[in-house]
């Protein structure tokens, strides 16, 4: 392959050097996601030995979901109406201190598992704080041609924790226990929040309004009103709903005689995105982004079809990397229509609905799936899932064509944004 051919395949670096609070923001959520990454892997691996029970791990999503909701919703509008920075650093210092109470309570003679359920609420509820404040800070720090790259930079780092952190938890929580893992996560915490510190200020709209029950309203009126951006959320829960089954993970790991193999399953959706985080520099050539989150998701729930039909452990292993693969191309380009088309008034509140999509999702399809082994069996859930994710993503594109036909080249919300981006580096320069 040749310079050009590289160029093509590489993930585009211009974030990173342009933007110092990029790299400032990147490097430390690098810190913090690989902490992040044991303690996914410690808690339902802890509840696991205490109950014994899929339906108990998989519970967990349910008491994280109502949180999230919540605090997804109003952190939103929160990220409208304050300075972002200081949401994102006041939210990083309270996930430390949850890492902290996880730890003790392991330390104890005989650990209790209602202070699980409560951490998992707890951290849920910081997420919904913290994550609209990252997204809605981006579009500042990063020009408006760079946000795809930034957005496949950010997956990339996720990813690269993801891969890490589950692959090296096994090994702690086997040699060294639970406590270890998270003690890591809370030193991660307290490096992030040092970095973060030097994060450049990020103060409202002068005209914000404050947090309120109609702008959240105002927030998700824009939402349904843009199909194309509806969909995207619709593709998102339906893929994560039905064919995200991570809580019956330690459960596969037993049933395929491989134990060993828990941390590689945890570990083989992120390093399938990591993949193609990798290799993204084709992404800011795609202008279609409705239709490949489309064919991304189908993809996704296809393949976690096969992870659960086949019976060779490292064939769910390979599965599970397409699923993960698949996932990225759809969230890459998820996150690429939300950045280039919501209006910076409205993107705090935006980017709450979004987390829902994306973590509400997740936390109803561990309940989904536990439920449903705890009815058949685990493999039943995984496959049957992943045939109903296939299905409904084929019954959105017919009902959302709006999405199916987006194109960032013709799109007048697009084309607002960039107009409204260089007028305000128009009236800077001018200053």
């Amino acid at each position: 392959m040749g310079a050009r051919g590289c160029l093509l395949v590489l993930p585009d670096l211009s974030p990173w050097r342009d933007s110092r609070d990029f790299r400032t923001l990147w490097t430390a959520g690098l810190i913090t996601t690989f902490g992040s990454f044991l303690t996914f892997v410690a808690l339902p691996l802890q509840v696991k030995e205490l109950t014994g029970s899929a339906a108990a791990v998989g519970a967990l999503g349910a008491v994280e979901l109502v949180p999230l909701i919540v605090f997804g919703l109003y952190g939103g509008a929160l990220a409208d109406a304050f300075d972002r920075r200081t949401l994102i650093l006041g939210s990083e210092a309270a996930l430390g201190a949850v890492a902290l109470v996880l730890l003790l309570n392991t330390l104890l003679p005989q650990p209790m598992v209602w202070p699980l359920y409560a951490a998992a609420a707890l951290s849920s509820a910081l997420v919904g704080v913290q994550r609209p404040a990252l997204d809605a800070i981006l579009p500042r720090i990063v020009a408006h041609a760079q946000l795809s790259a930034a957005a496949a930079l950010n997956s990339l780092r996720w990813q690269v924790g993801g891969v890490a952190g589950p692959a090296l938890a096994g090994i702690l929580i086997a040699y060294a226990g639970l406590e270890t893992a998270y003690a890591i996560d809370l030193a991660t915490f307290v490096l992030s929040l040092l970095m973060t510190l030097r994060l450049a200020p990020s103060p409202p709209a002068h005209d914000a309004a404050k947090p309120s029950l109609r702008g959240i309203w105002e927030g998700a009126r824009y939402a349904w009103y843009r199909k194309d951006l509806l969909g995207t959320y619709a593709v998102d829960v339906v893929a994560m709903l039905f064919a995200f089954p991570i809580a019956l993970f330690p459960f596969l790991a037993d049933e395929l005689d491989a134990p060993w193999s828990l941390g590689l399953m945890y570990a083989a959706l992120p390093f399938g995105s990591m993949l193609v985080s990798a290799t993204s520099g084709w992404s800011s050539r795609v202008h279609r982004h409705g239709l490949a989150v489309l064919l991304a998701a189908a993809g996704w729930g296809a393949a976690m079809t096969v992870a659960g039909v086949v019976r060779n452990v490292w064939l769910v292993l390979l599965f599970l990397v397409v699923s993960g693969a698949c996932d990225m191309v759809s969230g890459l380009f998820r996150s690429t229509m939300w950045n280039q088309t919501v209006p910076d008034e409205l993107r705090g509140r935006l980017a709450g609905i979004e987390l829902l999509s994306f973590s509400a999702g997740p936390q109803l399809g561990q309940v989904r799936s536990g439920s449903v082994a705890s009815l058949t069996s685990v493999r039943t859930s995984v496959w049957s899932g992943g045939l109903v994710c296939v299905a409904g993503v084929a019954l959105l594109a017919a009902a959302l064509p709006k999405l199916l036909a987006y194109d960032a080249r013709t799109s007048e919300h697009a084309r607002a944004v960039r107009e409204a981006r260089q007028g305000a580096a128009e009236a800077e320069e001018q200053a």
